[in-house]
């Protein structure tokens, strides 16, 4: 019995997908550290719900950008922004 394999596009597109999450991640937590141990202000996300949202589109959106750069490698296509080599 065989496993059925991802398809070709799809892998880049899912590790884009994890990389680009936990970046989003480790930038609100680098953001939030450094709001409490340089600023001395903790940040309230209960209190302010457009902090929140923040804090929830972030790693969503870089998770998504991820996706999208990994789905243009698999293409063959180069992201924007290297001249197109």
């Amino acid at each position: 019995m065989s496993t059925p394999s991802i398809p070709a596009k799809a892998a880049p597109a899912l590790l884009g997908l994890l990389v680009g999450g936990a970046t989003g991640f480790l930038l609100t937590e680098t953001a939030g550290a450094f709001c409490t141990f340089v600023l001395d202000r903790t940040l309230d996300v209960e209190g302010t719900g457009a902090l929140l949202a923040a804090f929830i589109a972030v790693p969503v959106l870089c998770a998504l950008g991820g996706a999208a750069i990994g789905m243009r490698r698999a293409a063959g296509r180069t992201p924007r922004g290297n001249g197109g080599r």
